[in-house]
């Protein structure tokens, strides 16, 4: 990549900032149109469940597919076809005629959303070469996830009530535009010297494992848990999964090589990250339908409520951040997982339809509180040890673990609330709810055990004894392709 002035560095990075502000916003503003949707298309929990799942599971199955794709033919390239099917999806989930169609446009949606945010970040990687301007880029990099995090229900609320739900996807399409013209006028392109190849097999099983499993949570209530289909995706789940380690263990380049859970710090991250983005995709899926359909909250109003999670969420990640670079991780795990514990805790024991929104409000707090100081240590703790060339694997596979989380969080607690719900929405949501907010304590409490297992002398030593598996790579098995 050639040097590039300063002035056009900053625009790299206003360029590719530019897509992860849609990205981010996109999620908070569709988990607050979600009991409008269900209003206008007459849609069931499990409708609107894939609403959310169709998008995340998309991108989890694609994410460290479109960085190694980038980096064989292009990173610019790619990074421009993700915004076009962005915008795309978001232009055609804004006309869709019914729920299934809207489901389908969102799956479009995030098949270029999984080109996005891991290619626009290997771009300001290879743009920022300077040590210190690099850290400062990543910094802005978290304060547009902040940002976007604490407009979202601001503008989602004014949206959905003013215009109608559809507008949400409207304005994604200028931005994701201008996007594409700037790009091609200031990003230079840019390859990996080496990239890995593409792995079918891998790729393959993984969609098995995450399709099967997602499928049979969401569908069980309606279908029977010990219905056909439903134990047969469950089989089919088990099963790929057998397989994907045996396959990967086998490749010289695995999508996910399995060697990488052999180190504390990794597997404790990659598991921290599933449990703390499926309390957040639960919290805002739950919270959503309880303020509107239960309350009887315009969505603006309920965006205003949602504020104060969504504030801290999005402000102390800097915090979290200049915390674990100075002291390490340990600290801001374990002050994320007891705030998701407590906040979720409040919410367990004093959750009814008519509590005190003094009391929402505090535990909106300090569960934003828990789940902002989470997300910094994650991909710190997940390259702990690694040697420099597989961190950003690394760091995509932590990446993954995150929309796995999100994808399995709106999966498991909302069945489990909808096969508790009996009568109208509207009297039993708010019982039927608890459960899922004990699941959401229980996410808290494994991180809070993961962030002092993780973080330890025994952890930093398998740590060390990864790292030097990578240092000669093992020769390619004979058969293996």
């Amino acid at each position: 990549m050639p040097d590039l002035s300063r002035r056009r560095r900053m625009l790299v990075l206003a360029i590719c900032c530019s897509s992860l502000f849609v990205v981010s916003l996109d999620n908070t503003i569709v988990n607050l149109a979600l009991p409008s949707i269900q209003r206008d298309f007459g849609a069931s929990v499990s409708a609107l469940q894939w609403t959310i799942d169709a998008y995340t599971l998309t991108i989890a199955c694609l994410l460290m597919l479109a960085g190694s794709t980038a980096d064989r033919i292009g990173r610019r390239r790619v990074f421009q076809t993700g915004l076009l099917l962005f915008g795309l999806g978001s232009l055609l989930c804004s006309l869709a005629p019914d729920v299934g169609s809207l489901i389908g446009f969102r799956a479009l949606q995030a098949i270029g959303g999984s080109m996005l945010n891991p290619v626009a970040m290997s771009i300001i990687t290879n743009t920022f070469t300077d040590r210190r301007e690099r850290a400062k880029a990543i910094g802005v990099w978290g304060a547009v996830i902040g940002g976007s995090m604490s407009l979202g229900p601001v503008v989602g609320g004014v949206l959905v009530d003013s215009v109608g739900w559809r507008s949400i996807f409207w304005i994604n399409v200028p931005i994701v535009l201008a996007a594409v013209v700037l790009a091609a006028r200031f990003v230079p392109e840019s390859r990996a010297p080496r990239a890995r190849r593409f792995d079918p097999y891998g790729q393959a099983l993984v969609g098995l494992v995450l399709g099967g499993l997602t499928f049979g949570v969401i569908e069980g209530p309606g279908h029977g848990w010990g219905s056909p289909l439903i134990v047969g995706c469950f089989v089919v789940a088990v099963v790929s999964a057998v397989l994907l380690v045996v396959v990967e263990s086998r490749r010289r380049d695995p999508l996910i090589d399995p060697r990488f859970f052999r180190s504390a710090p990794f597997s404790a991250a990659t598991v921290t990250a599933v449990a703390a983005f499926a309390a957040l995709a639960g919290f805002l899926f739950l919270n959503a339908l309880y303020l509107q359909d239960v309350r009887g909250f315009s969505p603006l109003h309920a965006g205003l409520l949602t504020l104060p999670m969504a504030l801290m969420a999005g402000l102390l990640p800097v915090v979290s951040g200049r915390l674990v670079a100075s002291r390490g991780p340990r600290i801001s795990l374990l002050a994320g997982g007891a705030g998701l514990t407590l906040g979720a805790l409040i919410l367990l024991m004093t959750i009814e339809a008519d509590t005190p929104i003094g009391m929402l409000i505090l535990a909106y707090a300090v569960f934003g509180i828990g789940f902002g100081m989470i997300n910094a240590p994650i991909t710190n703790t997940a390259v702990s040890g690694m040697p420099i060339s597989q961190a950003g694997v690394a760091s995509a596979v932590a990446s993954t673990s995150r929309q796995v989380g999100s994808a399995l969080g709106v999966a498991v607690l909302g069945s489990l609330v909808t096969a508790r719900i009996s009568g109208p929405i509207t009297t039993g949501f708010a019982d039927a709810s608890r459960i899922g907010w004990a699941v959401m304590v229980g996410c808290g409490l494994v991180i809070l055990v993961l962030g002092v297992v993780g973080t330890g002398n025994w952890a930093r030593r398998t740590a060390a004894d990864t790292a030097e598996l990578f240092e000669s790579p093992a020769p390619e098995p004979v058969g293996a392709r």
